[in-house]
């Protein structure tokens, strides 16, 4: 069986650098990681997608895409791989294009947890600076780009307590992010990520992990901006499995499971939660949730399990393959079936 690990060009031409850099660098660690994993088992190569990739994989006869691409951009850039697979007929891993597009929508995922019950925190789409006049807005409030993850464009100063310092925050991610830009409200508690791997009634919960703030430089806002991220990870501590009674953690994790059925995701996601007074408030879902060794969330949450790192990108894999067999979409070669 034959496995393609495709990841994206660089970005550096449309988001900050600081931002743009640690993307790339994140793409290229994972990538040379799940490379070594995969290759163990399977024939295993990897590509950059570009506008020929579907020519690239036909001649290189890959069975299954393990696909790491964001996409570059446009309204719905992780959407974008998925769809040129199935024009192809070609089997991947992770969600489909209806599934990325609603997760990386942040406004239309929120929209979609307010209709199913999910609590999540109350928000504001601005298109442009007309649309803050009027605005009665208790503060304070979080700026955050509508179709980015891993905080890109949630800055420290994306937390903002008044009007003029809206406006200009405002202005400043309209000159860089898509439009809408989103305005969230501030709802401090205790942060979780929650990994979901599976698929309909076979769908697992890993270990939460809480994300804990209390060391950070006192200067620094208590939320999980770029900066934190980037910067100051040494001093984040990472609480795996979270301290939870039962009851909590069994609230985390049906929460999580709804957000992630909500959405209609697939394979694998990280789920962002914030509890606050009993009530799990879904931040947003990472569709296609960081896998770099040592570093993303989903491999913390891994290693604290039997699986391990390995066993999740394995995981991810089999997931993916028991996906297309029970839909009878998966591969004819049945040498290839029974692996």
């Amino acid at each position: 069986m034959k496995i393609a690990i495709i990841t994206d060009k660089s970005r550096m031409d449309f988001l900050p650098s600081e931002e743009a850099f640690k993307e790339d660098e994140q793409k290229r660690k994972t990538v040379e990681e799940v490379k070594k994993i995969l290759s163990k088992k399977y024939d295993c190569i990897s590509l950059v997608a570009d506008d020929n990739i579907i020519n690239q994989l036909k001649t290189e006869g890959v069975d299954l895409v393990f696909n790491l691409c964001n996409g570059i951009q446009g309204d719905s850039k992780l959407a974008q791989l998925p769809a040129l697979l199935e024009f192809a007929n070609i089997p991947y891993t992770g969600s489909s294009i209806l599934g990325h597009t609603l997760a990386i929508n942040k406004i239309y995922s929120s929209k979609i947890f307010k209709a199913r019950n999910i609590p999540t925190p109350d928000f504001i789409s601005i298109y442009g600076l007309e649309d803050l006049k009027g605005l009665d807005i208790k503060f304070p409030v979080l700026i955050k780009p509508n179709d980015e993850g891993s905080s890109r464009g949630i800055h420290q100063d994306s937390l903002v307590f008044n009007m003029e310092t809206l406006m200009e925050k405002v202005k400043e991610e309209l000159q860089i992010y898509n439009p809408p830009i989103m305005l969230n409200e501030y709802i401090e508690g205790r942060e979780f990520s929650v990994g979901v791997v599976g698929n309909g009634e076979d769908i697992r919960v890993l270990p939460i992990q809480e994300v804990d703030l209390s060391q950070l430089p006192k200067d620094l806002a208590r939320f999980y901006s770029f900066e934190v991220k980037a910067y100051h990870k040494d001093k984040v501590l990472y609480h795996i499995p979270a301290p939870l009674t039962q009851d909590e953690k069994e609230l985390i994790e049906s929460t999580a499971i709804k957000a992630y059925k909500a959405l209609s995701l697939r394979d694998y996601s990280r789920v962002d939660i914030i509890l606050k007074d009993n009530i799990p408030y879904v931040l947003e879902i990472n569709s296609l949730p960081g896998l770099m060794k040592g570093k993303s969330s989903l491999y913390r949450m891994a290693q604290a399990t039997e699986l391990g790192y390995e066993g999740l990108v394995l995981k991810i894999v089999d997931t993916a393959i028991k996906r297309y067999s029970m839909e009878g979409e998966f591969f004819k070669n049945p040498t290839i079936v029974s692996i």
